[in-house]
């Protein structure tokens, strides 16, 4: 099994693991906060999504949210210093989604409970504060977080954080808030964000980090590739990449029986800038491409706020061993800069160990990070699923230099130095 190779070889080589992870944290910038949905099919264990705004804070376990009060006084004292006592969260305008605001008041209360004060804001006019009911029945107070609104004449923010995916890139907001620190950037927003680009550190840092562990980086790799200029509607569009789909596919079948392994490949075909699960779907051959459906078709066609999707990715598809009552699970584990926050089981009753798990009618199950700790002297350990988050951490780091993101007033500081 992957998951038990894996973790024997990580505890052999932790010091140089830790040592590797210090030293390429030592110049970067990470977000306060991000996600990551893994896939474990016993055979290989990877992360195939990675969220810089995880919109999901209230379903962690309430140990882990106990924990995470620390871990995000830490993160803001260590970067941008104990001064910061105004914060303004600025988030989605989902005004009718009361799950999303139990996780925006959450998060409120993660960085209130170190005597912050939290304004929750979203981009754009408001004649007046909105006060929204979660699904919780906790109320939150919305704020216009427009300079020249009311808010910004009593309430001048130390620092931003953001809980917008920033699908819209708000140009004219921005531009209003330059002064300010934001984390994370709003150029780290879908308006230009490619899950190609992440994909590409997040293999090179497995192939690094698997010659320090000397395993097989098959068994953190998940392979992706890139198809640029996608048309739904052009019958050559999709017949090339019908032809790519096999051809990763093929591949595949290789590399699979190179390794004993008898499942029958498959991928995903996913928007290369997309979110919240939507335009995704499972692919077993070029064939299912050619055929699509009208309904396989619109969901290909346009992703969050009706934008065209013109890229898309076919990245291997991970089968899930992982299971909670009965249904198809998969781990999520959200990180606060380098450390694990908390986590959780996706589930889906209605869904197979091959499909996409992030889609209406999942629910979410217990999964805590103090779970996945082993107490061994030295650095803190956490097992495989804590890894795979961890170099999709470094992932976003890369990415976000590679993109120029600026993490105005944050001072870097490596891992090794995150300390109470």
């Amino acid at each position: 099994m992957a998951k038990l190779t894996l973790h024997k070889q990580t505890l052999a080589n932790m010091n140089e693991i830790c040592a590797w992870f210090s030293a390429k944290t030592q110049n970067l910038s990470v977000p306060i906060y991000s996600s990551y949905d893994v896939r474990d099919s016993g055979y290989k264990i990877s992360n195939v999504d990675a969220n810089i705004f995880p919109a999901g804070f209230n379903n962690i376990c309430p140990t882990d949210k106990e924990t995470s009060v620390g871990l995000m006084n830490k993160y803001i004292t260590k970067h941008y210093g104990a001064d910061v006592k105004n914060v303004l969260l600025v988030t989605e305008e989902h005004t009718n989604n009361a799950f999303y605001w139990e996780n925006v008041y959450t998060i409120k209360n993660l960085i209130e409970a170190s005597d912050r004060v939290v304004k929750v804001a979203i981009p754009r006019e408001l004649p007046e504060p909105m006060k929204l009911t979660s699904v919780a029945g906790n109320e939150v107070t919305v704020h216009s977080a427009l300079v020249n609104g009311e808010l910004f004449k009593t309430f001048k923010p130390d620092l931003i954080i953001s809980n917008n995916d920033f699908s819209e890139a708000y140009e004219e907001w921005a531009g209003t808030v330059t002064e300010y620190s934001m984390n994370p950037p709003r150029e780290l927003g879908w308006y230009q964000r490619k899950k190609s680009t992440y994909f590409k550190y997040y293999n090179q840092l497995v192939n690094e980090f698997a010659a320090i562990t000397k395993i097989d980086p098959f068994l953190l790799r998940v392979e992706t590739e890139l198809f640029e200029n996608f048309d739904i509607a052009d019958e050559n569009s999709r017949n090339a990449l019908a032809a790519r789909v096999d051809a990763m596919l093929e591949h595949l079948r290789g590399e699979y029986k190179k390794r004993g392994i008898t499942q029958e490949p498959f991928v995903f075909v996913k928007n290369n800038a997309g979110t919240y699960g939507l335009a995704v779907i499972r692919v077993g051959s070029g064939e299912e491409v050619k055929t699509w459906s009208y309904k396989s078709r619109k969901k290909m066609k346009a992703a969050k706020g009706g934008r065209d999707v013109e890229e898309v990715i076919i990245q291997e598809g991970i089968p899930s061993i992982v299971q909670a009552d009965g249904s198809s699970a998969e781990p999520v584990i959200y990180m606060i800069g380098c450390e694990l926050a908390g986590g959780f089981l996706r589930t889906h009753a209605e869904k197979s160990a091959e499909e996409s798990l992030n889609s209406p009618g999942a629910v979410f199950k217990r999964l805590c990070v103090s779970d996945l700790a082993i107490n061994t002297p030295g650095c803190p350990q956490e097992n495989v699923y804590g890894w795979t988050a961890k170099l999709g951490l470094l992932a976003i780091a890369h990415e976000a230099q590679e993109m120029g993101a600026v993490f105005k007033g944050y001072k870097p500081v490596g891992c090794n130095k995150m300390t109470t």
